[in-house]
């Protein structure tokens, strides 16, 4: 692989606007392009002030740009939408995708819950995109502990603190051409669809579950200003949204 010369990183959220910060503060000489789902986002207004191209994803100028640019190295940067096969193989060296997991484990949607429901390994990856969802190779990746303590709230929010580390440690050696790409092994993790979620979080009173298989439903779950696990009591037909809450215990009193 040649040094990439210019990358266009299509950036949503604080990841998006962290990294791209960061690229912009050391590689600014590789930004050929930020591409965002709305103006009126910190993203925009910071790639405005700074100077650097940005548009709008799906606008004229969006259309325009691609229609008439060549480039390196895309970047999907906590992207929420899939991309288009003429766009990803347009790219010289492919387009990147940052997924919130360790993959193979919990490709697809809400990888905080599987994660925990499967108990699983954790992590961050940076991955090729391909056809599939969240299937192209790896080219880097970081595992992250995690014990009883954690939730599907804290998960999501530690992946999102370790992407921007992880990017960070991954794109110097990236443009120095010293990453190899590794498949992913398609007998191991586990995929997920969005529709999943709510299902699985419907707790059953007449079903008979593992105390463990419940604990880690529940903080699963638990995730401030989201639905949690639910359950009906047939006798009064009334519902119930059930969170949980683990400390741990200091046994040296």
């Amino acid at each position: 692989m040649h040094l990439p010369e210019k990358s266009i990183i299509f950036a949503h959220s604080d990841v998006g606007l962290a990294i791209t910060k960061y690229l912009a503060n050391n590689y600014l000489e590789d930004l050929l392009q930020v591409v965002v789902l709305e103006e009126d986002s910190d993203i925009y207004r910071y790639a405005k002030n700074a100077g650097i191209g940005i548009c709008v994803f799906g606008s004229d100028t969006y259309n325009n740009f691609i229609a008439t640019h060549e480039f390196d190295t895309g970047f999907l940067v906590w992207w929420p939408k899939i991309i288009p096969k003429e766009l990803f193989t347009k790219a010289k060296d492919g387009f990147i995708n940052t997924h919130p997991s360790l993959l193979p484990y919990c490709q697809g949607k809400h990888y905080n819950f599987w994660t925990i429901v499967e108990d699983c390994p954790f992590g961050v990856t940076l991955h090729y995109v391909n056809e599939g969802i969240d299937t192209g190779d790896v080219i880097y990746q970081k595992e992250i502990n995690y014990d009883w303590l954690d939730t599907g709230e804290t998960l999501f929010k530690r992946a999102r603190s370790e992407m921007v580390s992880l990017f960070k440690e991954f794109y110097p050696l990236y443009r120095k051409g010293e990453l190899p790409r590794v498949k992913q092994d398609s007998d191991q993790g586990s995929f997920h669809y969005s529709y999943e979620l709510d299902a699985t979080s419907r707790l059953d009173l007449s079903k008979k579950y593992l105390l463990k298989d419940i604990l880690n439903l529940l903080r699963a779950r638990t995730f401030e200003g989201h639905p949690s696990c639910s359950f009906e009591d047939t006798s009064t037909d009334k519902h119930y949204e059930v969170r949980i809450s683990i400390t741990e215990k200091d046994t040296s009193l």
